[in-house]
C-alpha cells in the first residue's frame, strides 16, 4: 500500500492506495500545537480500525502548503512507519509541463491537482479546489499547466466578514432557499454562497474565453470541502472529485518511485 498525505491549512487529508485504487481515507485537523506522536497515534488508530498494519505501507508521499507542519509530519512518518517520505518539491517528476513564471512558488496541492485532472479527465480542463483558499488551475489539451487564479475560500470569507463587521457573527455555511433573505443570518448565507456561485461561473467563463478552445470541450472539475454545495448551483462544473489531490499524489509517487 501507498500512503498519500496532503497537509492543508485546515485539514490533513490522508489516503491509502492499493495500486491506483483508494481503499481508505482519513481526515485530521491541521493543528500546529499537536506533536508528531499525537498525529502518529491518531493515524495508527485509524489504520488499526481498518485492519491495516504499518508493515503494509511500502511508501509515503506528502504535499504541504503549511511549511511549519512539515517537521512534525516528517518525524511522525519516521517514528511510526520507519520510512523516508517522498515530498512534492521542486525537481519532482510531474509528467506535465508547468508554464508558470516561478514553478517553485506553485502550491504542491495545485501540482497534484493538475496531474490528476489531466490524467483522469484529459485536456483542456479547468480544476477548482474549494479549500481555505479557492484555487483555479487550467490544463491545455497537450498537458501544459497554463496558470490559474486564487481567491479567498468560502469559510475564510465568512470568518473575515464576522471579524471585521461589528454587528455580524459567524454563520453555518449552508445554501439558503432564496437570495432574497429575511433575516441577517440568511442574508449572510445568501451573499456568501450565491456570491461564490457567481464568482465560479464568471471566472470559468473568462478562462474558457482565454483558452480559445471550443467551450464544450473544456471539462471543469471541482474538488475540496465546499465543492458539492457550490456545484449544486454553479452551471459550469462537469465533475466533482473529492479525492483529486490524493489521486494526484499517488500518480506522482508512481512517476518518482524509481528515482
Amino acid at each position: 500500500m501507498v500512503l498519500t498525505i496532503d497537509i492543508g491549512n485546515t485539514n490533513i487529508k490522508c489516503a491509502l492506495f492499493e495500486g491506483m485504487k483508494m481503499v481508505h481515507y482519513y481526515r485530521l485537523s491541521t493543528d500546529r500545537a499537536k506533536t508528531s506522536h499525537e498525529y502518529g497515534i491518531m493515524l495508527y488508530m485509524f489504520m488499526q480500525r481498518d485492519n491495516v498494519s504499518v508493515d503494509q505501507i511500502e511508501g509515503i508521499i506528502v504535499s504541504s502548503v503549511v511549511p511549519s507542519m512539515n517537521f512534525t509530519i516528517e518525524h511522525m512518518i519516521t517514528d511510526y512507519f520507519n520510512l523516508k517520505p517522498m515530498w512534492v518539491a521542486p525537481g519532482i517528476k510531474t509528467g506535465i509541463n508547468l508554464k508558470y513564471e516561478n514553478p517553485q512558488s506553485l502550491g504542491t496541492d495545485r501540482i497534484a491537482n493538475a496531474v490528476a485532472a489531466y490524467e483522469y479527465y484529459g485536456g483542456p480542463c479547468i480544476f477548482i479546489d474549494f479549500g481555505t483558499a479557492t484555487t483555479y488551475g487550467v490544463m491545455s489539451d497537450n498537458g501544459v499547466f497554463l496558470g490559474g487564479a486564487i481567491c479567498p475560500g468560502l469559510k475564510l470569507s465568512m470568518e473575515a466578514l464576522a471579524e471585521k463587521a461589528a454587528q455580524l457573527t459567524k454563520v453555518e455555511l449552508v445554501k439558503p432557499e432564496s437570495v432574497i433573505a429575511r433575516n441577517t443570518i440568511k442574508n449572510m448565507q445568501a451573499g456568501l454562497v450565491y456570491g461564490f456561485v457567481g464568482q465560479v461561473d464568471y471566472i470559468v467563463k473568462k478562462m474558457k474565453q482565454e483558452l480559445g478552445s471550443d467551450p464544450s470541450t473544456i471539462k471543469v472539475i471541482a474538488t475540496g470541502g465546499m465543492a458539492r454545495m457550490i456545484s449544486s448551483e454553479a452551471h459550469c462544473i462537469d465533475f466533482i472529485d473529492g479525492e483529486l489531490t490524493l489521486k494526484g499524489l499517488r500518480l506522482l509517487y508512481e512517476r518518482n518511485r524509481k528515482s
